[in-house]
């Protein structure tokens, strides 16, 4: 189940799929982070942080995507989203052609 942005620290469990839009990234204070940013929708914007060691696909402000299975992390009093090797992102607009045809 996708949930919106701002359900993500209510609900229970350590992982969760959100979609939205990339709508901020900015350089990794760490070198084994290969992206960070904030994923947005109607509902609110939430960081998160795609782990080099993850080998998740890039992304770049304005694309559409789902994130499947990121993990939850709180950091002083706020959630985060950490996209690990158990995590997935897909792109519904970019994606969509493979299983339509």
């Amino acid at each position: 189940t996708l949930l919106e942005v701002a359900d993500v620290p209510e609900v229970p469990g350590e992982s969760v799929n959100v979609s939205g839009e990339i709508v901020d990234l900015w350089t990794p204070s760490a070198s084994n982070i290969a992206q960070v940013g904030l994923i947005a929708d109607d509902s609110g914007k939430i960081k998160f942080t795609s782990w080099k060691k993850s080998d998740q696909k890039w992304v770049k402000e304005g694309d559409q995507v789902q994130l499947w299975s990121a993990k939850k992390n709180w950091y002083q009093g706020r959630c985060s989203l950490a996209l690990t090797y158990d995590s997935r992102i897909v792109f519904p607009e970019r994606d969509r052609r493979w299983w339509k045809d």
